[in-house]
């Protein structure tokens, strides 16, 4: 069978089995539709984590930046691994001993504040939507490439079958999809690794003939020959300043995102917390360590088979075809030799390659079966479903339970709170449709983007929250701000409207560290400046800390 048949059987099958997973784990109560009401074990809330965290950015968009950064681009590496370290030591055992639903909530109560309930709500609002449009994105170029559809019919495939587990099923579907999204996404990515190690170097380990090769420094020198730039040396796409900002922007960022934290509610107790992470770091791990070899490998079979080849001889190839036809690859004989030039210089470069579609072609440019073609659509659209879904109840959690339910109607009943939530999901999702259809940026650009808001906005208040007792409602809430409209303005201006990057040539990328860092200092200079917290939430944050008596909460929701 050809890959489209397979593509259509492998997807129709995983599609059914998201659909009946959140059918079957529908929910009738807010803790289940929020936390999955806190009782899923620790090796599931991993695999889960572990989906939940690795989006479209990791599966579609990850290696095709590698791929082009070369060196520079150990950044998302570095940063979103370190960074779920981070949280995962850090912060997530204590969010998890509050016992609360939600990151805007933790923040409301632990800064005695409506006012600093509403700031984080929009910053939850604001980074989740930001990070759920790529998703939206990854699923349609997928669709558009394997089932021959347009990217706006799969965009919206995606919009239904996201917004039916999560409002259906909420954060116990979602979780139990999760699952078996990871199952999937993982499989297909280490199927990737090792059938392209083994057909380029004869170990079918990746992680081991990536780094005992010298297939890093060949496709380096390939590179240099056809004019790109090296691809082993250090900062040729990025300052060291860029390298190091991204990398830390991407690490706090991870640690302040709401989606990934909420996670660690859905654990019986502070241990179970601790447990998942550890298991979520083990699945995590897996793709991380195949993504370095999945880029080198892909990127010096997609030259070799492109460079300097008549440019009708690869037209005839069946998946340059295919992907020409989604405007995500182009081809064309500038100087009208019949030589497809790729080169580093763009007057002389005669490819155009989305960098989104680089780990998705891989299967075809290798040649490897039909089967597997299909799995590794099945795999990309599984990682951004999967961090979809994370992502809406986020917005809805934020919205209906932390404004609706706190300060507008204190006494809704389950059934109202329920119904708003889900009536939110259905409304973002289809907000963010359009944006997933013509988005801005690339996946892994947007997906940073939300990361340097989130590292502008979450992660000092929490860190804040939890070890500085004298930090009090107005530092918090004036840091938040601060940190939120700069590293905003900053990405918005610098990426949109024409601004040069001018404070210090740093990118849109690495921005959220500036953001984070005015956050902390006007945090800490104003609370120093106005009066200490009451001393009830003094004994809360400290308490917080204490290990004994995890297994229940600090402040009983």
């Amino acid at each position: 069978m050809s890959a489209e048949v397979w593509t259509w059987i492998i997807v129709l099958a995983t599609f059914a089995l998201y659909l009946g997973i959140g059918y079957w784990a529908r929910v009738r109560e807010t803790a289940g539709f929020y936390v999955a009401g806190r009782g899923v074990p620790p090796i599931a809330n991993g695999a889960a984590t572990a989906a939940d965290w690795m989006s479209a950015a990791s599966f579609i968009s990850m290696a095709g930046l590698i791929s082009f950064l070369g060196y520079d681009g150990a950044v998302y590496l570095m940063g979103w691994t370190g960074g779920y370290v981070l949280l995962a030591l850090l912060l997530a055992p204590y969010l998890r001993k509050y016992g609360k639903y939600t990151v805007p909530e933790f923040v409301g109560d632990r800064y005695y504040s409506n006012l600093a309930r509403v700031v984080a709500v929009i910053a939850a609002i604001f980074v989740s939507f930001t990070y759920a449009v790529p998703q939206l994105r990854g699923v349609g170029i997928v669709l558009s490439r394997y089932l021959g559809v347009d990217v706006a019919t799969g965009v919206w495939a995606a919009v239904i079958v996201t917004a039916f587990i999560a409002v259906i099923g909420g954060m116990k579907g979602i979780t139990w999809t999760q699952v078996a999204q990871y199952t999937v996404l993982i499989i297909a990515y280490l199927i990737i690794g090792i059938a392209l190690s083994n057909l380029l170097t004869g170990n079918p380990i990746p992680q081991l003939a990536f780094t005992f090769s010298d297939f890093a420094v060949r496709l380096s020198e390939l590179q240099v020959e056809l004019g790109f730039k090296e691809y082993v040396a250090p900062f040729q796409n990025l300052s060291a300043l860029n390298v190091f900002l991204i990398t830390l922007t991407l690490m706090v960022g991870t640690a302040g995102l709401p989606h990934v934290i909420i996670r660690f509610y859905t654990v019986p107790k502070a241990s179970d917390a601790r447990w998942s992470a550890g298991w979520a770091l083990l699945f995590i791990g897996l793709l991380y360590t195949t993504a370095p070899a999945v880029a080198v490998f892909s990127k010096y079979n997609l030259l070799t088979t492109l460079a300097n080849k008549p440019i009708e001889e690869v037209r005839q190839i069946d998946w340059v075809q295919k992907w020409e036809q989604t405007g995500l690859l182009k081809l064309q004989d500038k100087n009208g030799d019949g030589i497809l030039q790729m080169s580093g210089n763009p007057q002389v470069n005669e490819v155009t390659i989305d960098q989104d579609i680089i780990v998705l072609s891989t299967p075809e440019v290798a040649k490897l079966s039909p089967f597997i073609v299909g799995l590794v659509a099945a795999g990309g659209m599984a990682a951004a479903l999967s961090t979809a879904a994370g992502l809406l109840i986020v917005i809805a959690s934020a919205i209906s339970h932390d404004l609706y339910t706190r300060l507008i109607n204190p006494q809704a009943s389950e059934a109202t709170k329920l119904l708003i939530a889900r009536v939110i999901i259905f409304l973002v999702v289809v907000l963010a449709a359009p944006f997933g259809i013509n988005p801005p940026a690339f996946i892994a650009q947007l997906v940073a983007f939300a990361f340097g808001l989130a590292a502008s906005t979450f992660f000092p208040a929490i860190l804040l929250g939890i070890f500085d007792r004298r930090m009090n409602m107005q530092g918090a809430v004036a840091g938040m701000i601060v940190g939120l409209v700069f590293t905003a303005t900053y990405i918005i201006g610098t990426s949109y409207l024409g601004w040069p990057n001018f404070i210090f040539g740093i990118t849109a990328e690495g921005i959220g560290t500036i953001g984070m860092l005015l956050n902390l200092v006007v945090a800490y200079l104003i609370s120093r400046a106005t009066p200490p917290p009451p001393e009830e939430i003094q004994h809360l944050v400290d308490d917080i800390r204490i290990p004994k008596g995890s297994a229940g909460s600090a402040l009983e929701h």
